[in-house]
């Protein structure tokens, strides 16, 4: 296994990324504060570039190529988001990127993919394996596969986030942030660890795909099923290897939320908030609200990680 990255590796992705990334804001909303009876504060990388907090993972990663590496270019596998961060950013650095994406993508992750210049292997979620079509482009082209979070500049990209959060906002207690393959939330438990100890990190996942929760708390990585939910940003199978140690050591715990909770989330960003959210960043929010930890009076970060949404399948669950 490559070696961990730490807090050191989050602020040098910080500077690299100083310019390039966005400085997502920091938003709090009344009517949040009083249904969790706290004071939440919510990270929006809904409206970070290409629509998520992936881009900051992604160019932290391809930044660091070699002549030779920018040359030959990157391949990628993912679900949307990763995809179309990976698009940009080799878009934005002169190289080129091919990408492996589910044949069930969002059309509008698709479309935004192919618009930065990738090109697009598309593959059934359901009966291949994208890690194995990934190594073999990449072998059989020579290019560099970066995967979507098990890469320690990946994770010390995902967490410049919360090292943005508590710089803007300060100490806080606790900090909910949703969770597929690990990448975001465990950049965000190296920032959280340094810059507020005492700060309770809690990863968020579909109930439909709990792997993450069964590996944290049987103390080995568990292997699922694609699970079937309506947060398509967290449909993975398992967490990282390096993801996973970082997880192991930091997080407080690993919560769920049922789709239903995350329809729930949406509506209350879209009515209270004016916020479109992707269902899979609903994760955070929804389990801060659910969960039954004992949050009230306390200072809560909330990681709201895209708002990549087909605007057809956004009206179609907001309708119910």
């Amino acid at each position: 296994m490559q070696d961990l990255p730490s807090y050191a590796d989050v602020v040098a992705a910080a500077a690299r990324l100083d310019g390039h990334a966005h400085r997502t804001p920091v938003l709090r909303s009344r009517q949040a504060n009083a249904l969790l009876g706290a004071e939440v504060m919510f990270k929006c990388e809904n409206f970070q570039r290409s629509g998520a907090f992936k881009f900051r993972g992604a160019y932290s990663a391809l930044s660091r190529f070699s002549d030779a590496q920018r040359r030959a270019g990157v391949v990628a596998f993912s679900s949307g988001n990763h995809a179309q961060a990976i698009a940009l950013s080799a878009q934005l650095l002169g190289m080129p990127a091919t990408i492996v994406m589910p044949h069930d993508t969002p059309a509008i992750k698709l479309a935004a993919t192919r618009g930065y210049g990738a090109e697009v292997v598309i593959y059934d979620r359901f009966t291949e394996d994208r890690e194995a079509i990934g190594r073999r482009l990449a072998g059989e082209r020579g290019m560099t596969l970066i995967p979507p979070f098990d890469h320690p500049d990946v994770i010390a990209g995902q967490g410049t986030a919360t090292k943005e959060l508590i710089d803007e906002v300060g100490a806080l207690d606790y900090l909910f942030v949703c969770m597929g393959g690990g990448g975001l939330v465990s950049g965000a438990a190296l920032a959280a660890r340094a810059l507020a100890p005492h700060c309770q990190v809690y990863g968020v996942e579909p109930e439909a795909g709990n792997d993450g929760q069964q590996s944290f708390r049987t103390g080995a990585i568990v292997h699922i099923a694609t699970p079937r939910t309506i947060a398509d940003g967290a449909q993975t199978q398992h967490i990282g290897e390096l993801t996973f140690a970082i997880i192991r050591r930091e997080l407080a715990d690993v919560l769920t939320a049922s789709d239903a909770q995350l329809i729930e989330a949406m509506r209350f960003f879209a009515e209270r908030m004016k916020l479109v959210v992707e269902p899979t960043g609903c994760l955070g929010f929804a389990a801060a609200r659910h969960a039954g930890l004992p949050i009230r009076g306390k200072r809560v970060g909330v990681i709201i990680s895209g708002g990549n949404i087909d605007l057809a399948r956004y009206a179609q669950l907001l309708a119910g």
